[in-house]
């Protein structure tokens, strides 16, 4: 599946078949949040939750392409990704596009 951030694909002409999406909510571990808080006291990056938000983005992407399948789509274009606070300790990762196929 071709994901791109663009609203066409050169050299492609394309089907419009409609708008796909996933999403993942996800909420940090004591443990992760526990090393997390002792980085903020040094500075730096903090790993835990880039790891956090990376898995988050993958299953995101998954559930977007899944949906993007189901309807007999050979790409995604106007990919975008966002996120959202649900609460405390817990962010939404949501990623959207338009499935397409090629003519």
């Amino acid at each position: 599946m071709m994901l791109v951030n663009t609203d066409y694909i050169t050299g492609k002409e394309l089907e419009m078949l409609g708008l796909v999406k996933g999403s993942t909510v996800r909420a940090k571990s004591f443990g992760k949040d526990f090393m997390a808080g002792m980085k903020n006291l040094v500075g730096g990056e903090v790993r835990e939750y880039q790891e956090l938000l990376l898995e988050a983005r993958q299953i995101a992407t998954k559930r977007m392409v899944d949906e993007a399948d189901a309807l007999g789509a050979d790409a995604v274009v106007n990919v975008r990704y966002g996120t959202s606070s649900v609460m405390q300790g817990a962010a939404e990762i949501v990623v959207y596009g338009t499935a397409v196929k090629f003519k």
